[in-house]
């Protein structure tokens, strides 16, 4: 039973449970996809009906943000606690090391799905990258295919919100995976491009404060996400 926030239902679980959830996904039979809303997919689903429903649909959602861990407090349905996609990847890497599963990154520029390959096998001795793509491409059905014909059982899907989601429900079968994950900018991290912020300040919960230090250009995204606060006081006030 997942815990509606504002329309879009959220999996209460921890951090090591959604790692235990995502890996029996893995294992099992059909193909499966793992969704990281916050704030911002929350917002934008509002107004988008294809996005929430594939939100909605998502056989594992994680609350990716402190502002969704607020949002669910203040409505009266509180979660254990956020679930940093990134996170959650990791825990998930490690267990496809230890079991031989294999994976396929697409999403980034040219070039940084690769790199990140590189780091994750170092980090991960075991691990099998089975192939890379990057987010820049036309049609969908080639890239699917080339996932196919890697035989990986894993796909992470960085191509930013909506587009990723869409992109795993769409073409997720086809691609001939057991499990694909939405993991928006976590390739560029894996690969050293970007930095994540001190896990002083992930404990925090400011990471999104970090980031927006160091890139003062998403100013304007950031200044939209106490609106998911705002909403959740209006639904609590109205009843919903």
């Amino acid at each position: 039973m997942k815990t509606d926030i504002l329309g879009v239902g959220i999996d209460n679980l921890t951090l090591s449970e959604s790692v235990d959830a995502g890996a029996a996904l893995m294992d099992g039979e059909g193909f499966h996809y793992v969704v990281t809303p916050n704030p911002e997919f929350i917002l934008a689903a509002k107004k988008n009906e294809e996005f929430r429903t594939v939100l909605n649909n998502a056989d594992l959602a994680l609350a990716d943000g402190i502002g969704v861990v607020y949002a669910a407090r203040i409505l009266g349905r509180p979660l254990k606690g956020k679930v940093p996609g990134i996170d959650f990847a990791q825990g998930l890497l490690a267990r496809m090391a230890q079991s031989g599963k294999s994976l396929f990154l697409l999403g980034a520029k040219p070039g940084v799905a690769e790199l990140a390959a590189e780091n994750l096998r170092r980090r991960y001795p075991g691990l099998q990258i089975c192939g890379t793509h990057d987010g820049y491409f036309q049609e969908d059905a080639p890239v699917a295919e080339a996932v196919r014909a890697s035989g990986a059982d894993v796909l992470f899907v960085c191509l930013g919100a909506p587009k990723q989601e869409l992109w795993m429900s769409r073409n997720g079968p086809s691609s001939g995976v057991k499990l694909a994950v939405g993991l928006g900018g976590s390739l560029d991290v894996f690969a050293g491009t970007v930095e994540r912020a001190p896990e002083s300040w992930q404990k925090a919960g400011m990471e999104w404060l970090y980031r927006l230090i160091r890139e003062p250009s998403r100013f304007g995204r950031m200044a939209r996400l106490p609106l998911i606060l705002t909403d959740a006081l209006a639904a609590r006030l109205g009843g919903k």
